[in-house]
């Protein structure tokens, strides 16, 4: 149990109080808060997230499904340590706000997402997907190419669309399948899959895989989110488009979009190399984040 005398964002659920790891701990504290304006609705949009270093082409990072910013507490801070790093909530998840009568779909999550980087970084990037998160980035750097100078795409996802579980989100199934989510049986043998290393699952690895699910509008979000299609898959024909150059990480034992997709988008980009993360699962930049970070680091430099 983490020391009462620490002192955590309010906005965040109180059971941040019980995160241990320093890393967690760390990038819990510096989690920020910001009203962005957009397009989307009349009143801007309550987001959260984290921003460090300074200097350098900033890093923006985007985290995966059904997740949160704190997915990057071992790969933020070392990547802040070369460039200014930023990771964000996505509308619809972790902290930031699901405003009432905004649609989740991917089209407003890139609208909601463009604000914020002109709201706070107004100068080219490069982007960082993890998961789900790659597919967002590659949606966005399709969109705003004049954005993004560097793609790094890690275990992405974006050649497979949509979920099975967008079938089930009617009433009263899609309140059961977010239940069923929410078990904590559920979450940690999700989040053992996404190990290759089991002995990294631990209570707080679980506690920050979960702890935006304390957000009281999470279920409503991930239901009309999953309800919206989510990301279809992206032709090759369309990811020959990208013309930045492109780092794919993939752990070489991935068991969640397992290894072929790695392949897949190798040859579909073409500026683009593939580094495969050494007995690592679909997580590298949490279960290796200083090889991640090197990769990435010297793919940028």
């Amino acid at each position: 149990m983490i020391s009462e005398n620490i002192e955590f964002p309010n906005f965040l659920p109180s059971a941040v109080g019980q995160l241990t790891e320093p890393t967690s701990v760390a990038l819990a504290q510096n989690i920020k808060q910001i009203a962005i304006p957009t397009s989307l609705s009349a009143e801007p949009i309550a987001t959260t997230y984290v921003s460090q270093g300074s200097g350098g082409t900033p890093f923006l990072l985007i985290h995966g499904f059904d997740s949160s910013i704190l997915e990057f507490r071992r790969l933020l801070p070392l990547l802040a340590a070369e460039s200014e790093t930023y990771a964000v909530d996505l509308l619809g998840f972790g902290f930031t706000d699901r405003p009432v009568g905004v649609e989740l779909s991917k089209s407003n999550i890139k609208t909601h997402f463009y604000s914020f980087w002109k709201t706070l970084i107004n100068q080219p990037v490069i982007l960082v997907g993890a998961s789900m998160g790659g597919a967002a980035a590659i949606d966005f750097t399709l969109t705003y190419p004049e954005v993004v100078q560097k793609l790094v795409l890690i275990d992405s996802a974006g050649l497979v669309g949509g979920s099975p579980a967008g079938k089930l989100m009617f009433p009263p199934l899609d309140y059961l399948a977010t239940e069923f989510l929410r078990n904590p049986k559920i979450r940690n043998s999700i989040c053992r899959a996404a190990y290759k290393n089991k002995q990294l699952v631990s209570l707080d690895a679980q506690l920050c895989g979960g702890l935006h699910l304390q957000v009281p509008s999470w279920s409503k979000g991930l239901i009309a989110f999953t309800k919206s299609g989510g990301y279809s898959a992206f032709r090759f024909q369309e990811l020959a488009q990208i013309v930045q150059n492109t780092l794919i990480l993939w752990g070489d034992s991935d068991k969640i979009l397992g290894t072929k997709d790695a392949i897949r988008f190798k040859r579909a980009i073409a500026q683009s190399q593939l580094i495969w993360i050494e007995n690592c699962g679909h997580v590298p930049h949490l279960e290796q984040p200083q090889i991640t970070a090197q990769h990435i680091i010297a793919f940028c430099s």
